[in-house]
């Protein structure tokens, strides 16, 4: 007897189907997508424009402003959700497409779910070459969508209907498994969206996705646990598989019952709270000393959730000492054995509980906790002095995070930030007290993502107070989803800091030895300088705006704006070259071999 089918475009069978993965959080059953967000054209308005229409009463779709925006707020809802949730994006099948190529990198360096679903060229070819198609001259089966091919963790284009059963399946193990995890692209034949075919009925049944917790090996926990007996001046590096592992507690426990410090990356920065005493806070290039000192005297490093990347290793600069060996706790066995480390595949949670009842009551010597705790009360001093409120015209984007600290930090804040010179800042100073309290894109630093990044921030969380901070640079590259943040409801406070340029590269290539060329904006070639007024430009496009002219002045309006139901940007002029000195590490940066200039030939020597 043959199963029951169901009639449906291959668009629709798209649409129904996204209706009915769900996951479970703390308890309740709800859908895994948390919406769909889209920008119509000929390539996806008739067939998944029109299913999407369908359902919109089971599944939101977000009407968008620029496609790599919406892309980059999908990508953060996930984050935000610790990868629980996630969202689909649909476009047309040219610049639309190409558009969210930058936000399948991020995804893909983020290790971060998002379902692609642009439109592709007419499968049958008799149109062709249609509007936007990309015409390879050797290849009659290129598109603009093999773009995607590499930064995709699972990439298929559906050329036939019925295609989109096993492409759909394989799409959502791949979104919701803890080591293959990021971007998915189906591209979808203009043509094929809206061919029927007879669907079983069975593939739209309710599904409920559940986290995978992969237990260690037994031979791996035995090796890392001997190692670990062994250590005398053991080191945590939290990464952001703590969080998405929901493992904060473990860690916590791990690090009271056996004595470790623990440090944070980017991603992992607020596994700890904060206040704890243990934790020694950001690590690396942007890193406190209390963590940095630890790390170039620890004989062991456990990390944990982390990618092991240059700004988190100091360009593998910062580990000095001569005994020191890696233990690498990772769902991924791509980077638990970075770097010749000892791999322990598993995840975070179940890692570090396994690992704790493997040690028993071993606890490590308490000089070398008391000797963190110390380096932590130092920096703490260091990080007050820097975050103080001065008088000066410009302030420093240390002061301004301080005035927002004082004046929104709380559990239930969500800072947001990702590129140029903030996130160093932030790293280092920012104080987190709550798991997700600080979402930071630095794995891919991808410039623009701040805004949109908070507006789907927010999305996940509609309860939270989520802040921005973002530099004028990044705000002239992508600050549309200002006005898809007010049409949805969505209200984030964004915090403009600016400094006229590009003043985090004009430092470093001052660092290297280069003229102040083409950064800022005084110095580039330019027949008359903007003066931008972004108050106004935010106002333009309906948020509540102003500009403050000090320190005193953002501490009041943030204060003030935080019962503002509308998305509000805040302005301040900062300085662009005043910068925390203390913490930090050497990052490598090359510097040319050769040079008519006295200052590179200097850099090019120092860095040798």
């Amino acid at each position: 007897m043959n199963a029951p089918t169901v009639r449906l475009t291959m668009a629709q069978a798209v649409a129904r189907f996204l209706t009915r993965q769900m996951t479970v959080i703390d308890g309740e059953t709800m859908p895994i997508f948390g919406g769909v967000f889209a920008i119509f054209g000929h390539g996806n308005v008739a067939g998944l424009g029109e299913a999407l229409y369908g359902v919109r009463e089971e599944i939101i779709t977000y009407r968008a402003q620029n496609e790599q925006g919406m892309a980059n707020a999908a990508i953060a809802f996930a984050k935000a959700s610790f990868r629980r949730r996630f969202m689909a994006c649909t476009t047309s099948i040219g610049p639309g497409a190409l558009n969210m190529v930058t936000s399948a990198a991020l995804a893909h360096a983020n290790r971060l779910p998002v379902l692609f679903l642009p439109g592709d060229v007419f499968a049958g070819r008799q149109p062709d070459p249609v509007l936007q198609q990309i015409e390879d001259f050797g290849d009659g089966t290129m598109s603009a969508t093999d773009c995607f091919r590499p930064v995709s963790r699972y990439f298929d284009r559906i050329t036939r209907p019925e295609q989109i059963v096993p492409a759909l399946r394989r799409a959502m193990q791949v979104l919701t498994d803890p080591a293959e995890c990021g971007p998915v692209t189906l591209a979808l034949c203009q043509d094929v969206q809206a061919e029927a075919f007879d669907y079983p009925e069975s593939f739209f049944a309710e599904r409920i996705w559940a986290p995978r917790r992969i237990r260690p090996d037994a031979e791996e926990l035995a090796a890392a646990l001997e190692r670990l007996r062994l250590a005398k001046k053991p080191l945590i590096v939290a990464g952001g598989g703590v969080l998405y592992s929901q493992a904060s507690d473990a860690l916590r426990r791990f690090a009271e019952t056996h004595g470790v410090p623990v440090t944070e990356t980017h991603g992992g920065k607020s596994s700890l709270p904060h206040s704890h005493a243990l934790n020694m806070g950001a690590v690396g290039v942007t890193g406190s000393s209390a963590s940095n000192a630890l790390a170039a005297e620890s004989d062991l490093i456990l990390a944990v959730g982390t990618r092991l990347a240059d700004f988190t290793t100091g360009s593998w600069a910062l580990f000095q000492n001569p005994e020191v060996s890696l233990i690498g706790l990772n769902v991924q066995p791509f980077d638990a054995g970075k770097h010749d480390g000892l791999p322990l595949v598993a995840d975070a949670l179940t890692g570090l509980d396994e690992l704790s009842a493997g040690l028993g009551a071993h606890r490590f010597d308490t000089a070398w906790q008391d000797k963190a705790i110390k380096g932590k009360r130092a920096w703490m001093e260091a990080t007050e002095a820097v975050i103080a409120p001065t008088h000066a015209e410009r302030p420093s984007d240390a002061e301004v995070i301080g005035a927002v600290h004082r004046a929104r930090n709380s559990p239930d804040t969500i800072l947001v930030c990702a590129a140029g010179g903030l996130p160093g800042e932030l790293h280092k100073l920012w104080q987190a007290e709550a798991p997700g309290g600080y979402h930071m894109e630095y794995g891919f630093s991808t410039m623009g993502y701040e805004i949109a990044g908070g507006f789907g921030v927010k999305l996940a969380h509609p309860e939270k107070d989520v802040v921005v901070m973002v530099g004028d640079g990044s705000y002239m590259m992508l600050n549309s989803e200002i006005a898809s943040s007010i049409m949805a409801g969505a209200k984030i406070t964004i915090v403009v800091l600016d400094n006229a340029g590009y003043a985090c590269i004009n430092r470093l290539q001052m660092a290297c030895g280069g003229a102040n060329f083409n950064n800022m904006l005084a110095d580039t070639h330019h027949v008359e300088l903007p003066r931008i007024d972004f108050a106004a430009h935010a106002a333009a496009m309906g948020a509540h705006a102003l500009k403050v002219a000090s320190i005193g002045e953002l501490e009041s309006a943030l204060v003030e704006t935080k019962r503002e139901t509308r998305t509000t940007v805040i302005v301040i002029d900062t300085d662009h070259l005043k910068t925390t000195q203390a913490g930090g590490h050497w990052w490598d940066v090359a510097v040319p071999e050769v040079s008519v200039r006295p200052e590179v030939r200097r850099a090019r020597a120092g860095y040798e």
